[in-house]
């Protein structure tokens, strides 16, 4: 009773420090190297400026006595809703999937709010930050909301009072949805149930929907060599203003995809284009595996809590996945793509290593992987001097359920961890 209040006492007097401090008395899980036990780590203006066994700070700062515990890089949400949506069941309260099938010039960063009720409680197991999806990463096509091109997904912090102070990467990926093979068909009011259209015309609309895609990419292409050769005639157009870092190799675009045959169908899209290509929402890569281990794509994956896609799939399929990646050769990242089951990324990460997926690749999955993928690794993803002092110090693994967050730290500031769950704890345990 008297280490945690001791803990509160810490945190809530940090909440008025600047963001420079000394964290002594600590194991460092430094994730790009190797551990180091009774360590010490210097914070200076929001960066990590050291970090040693003996170190010995010249600089005025406030020292925080740690003994016992662990720090680690904060975590990394690689895709979510978190920010944006608030009750996923109630339109209203979720900003995503604007109208029209191509947007490339939304960005998810300026629908953030920052008094989301799912911030804190994400941030309370460990998560720092997130990339957050202009629009839902749901397989299967184009959905009803958000078109082909939904946007470009944001890295952001999850402390901030604005989405100014939260935003780390604005552009950071573009969400780019293929149509699928399995769509159209015809409402039965019989059985109240969609009956699957023919294969002939699932191609046919498949079709149709590639070309207006491909078309509106020459568009894109045709601008981009407009303004190129200073065309006086060209009109300025956000959109294809929004899609030139795209053709140019700067910006990834993300496609979900879930099946082998998605993956292929968005590997060959991909390399046509000459486009940056992340995969999202992998479940079953199939034959697949090679060509995106050959190819070197990374991959973001969902979670493994899922039950298994085809019924004679063997019942662990989902937990190996991780694992099965990762003896592939290819390089991945965990994303809860929701909100309100964001605070259980690290979990996903810590099952997958119960089931073939080392301890030390499963921890880079949720900091480094992801940070790498992204393209934000100079700043975020590991302990290293000069990177950005987004810390969580713990009393043991982040990847177990049992393991408590007792400080966190985004850009060298002390985050409170208080949530509507610890608040709704205290006030039932508090009842007359």
């Amino acid at each position: 009773m008297r280490l945690t209040m001791l803990f509160a006492l810490t945190a809530s007097s940090l909440l008025a420090a600047d963001n420079s401090f000394l964290l002594k008395n600590v194991t460092v899980h430094a994730v790009s190297g190797p551990n180091l036990a009774n360590a010490s780590l210097l914070v200076l203006d929001g960066r990590i400026a050291e970090v040693g066994v003996k170190l010995i700070s010249k600089a005025k700062v406030k020292i925080i006595d740690a003994k016992g515990l662990h720090v680690y890089p904060g975590m990394i949400d690689a895709g979510t809703m978190v920010g944006i949506s608030e009750v996923s069941s109630v339109r209203e309260t979720s900003d995503y999937g604007d109208v029209g099938d191509f947007n490339p010039q939304l960005r998810a960063a300026v629908a953030v709010n920052p008094e989301s009720e799912h911030i804190p409680v994400t941030r309370a197991n460990g998560i720092t930050s997130v990339l957050v999806l202009p629009g839902t990463p749901s397989d299967g096509g184009r959905g009803a909301a958000g078109g082909y091109i939904q946007g470009q997904a944001s890295l952001m912090h999850l402390d901030g009072w604005t989405w100014e102070q939260m935003r780390i990467q604005s552009g950071g990926a573009l969400l780019v949805r293929l149509p699928s093979m399995t769509g159209g068909g015809t409402f039965d009011p019989a059985t109240f149930s969609r009956r699957p259209a023919a294969f002939a015309e699932s191609k046919r609309n498949y079709e149709d929907q590639m070309r207006s895609i491909r078309a509106f990419f020459d568009d894109a292409r045709r601008y981009s060599a407009a303004k190129l050769a200073k065309d006086p005639g060209l009109k300025p157009d956000v959109k294809f203003e929004a899609m030139l870092p795209v053709l140019e190799g700067k910006v990834p675009v993300i496609i979900p995809v879930t099946r082998q045959r998605d993956v292929r169908l968005a590997i060959e899209f991909a390399e046509k284009q000459k486009l940056k290509l992340i995969l999202a929402g992998l479940r079953d890569p199939g034959d697949q595996l090679k060509a995106i281990a050959d190819k070197k794509i990374p991959v973001i994956l969902g979670s493994p809590f899922e039950t298994p896609l085809g019924d004679d799939d063997d019942y662990d399929q989902p937990y190996t996945l991780a694992g099965r990646l990762n003896q592939a050769g290819v390089k991945f990242a965990f994303a809860s793509f929701g909100e309100q089951f964001a605070r259980n990324l690290p979990y996903q990460a810590g099952q997958s290593s119960n089931f073939g997926l080392p301890k030390d690749v499963a921890l880079k999955s949720v900091t480094l992987n992801a940070a790498e993928i992204l393209g934000v690794a100079s700043m975020v993803g590991s302990i290293e001097t000069g990177k950005v002092a987004d810390l969580i110090v713990t009393d043991g693994d982040p990847l177990e359920i049992r393991t408590q967050v007792k400080m966190m730290f985004i850009e060298g500031r002390a985050v409170n961890l208080e949530s509507k769950h610890t608040r709704l704890y205290q006030k039932y345990l508090n009842r007359p």
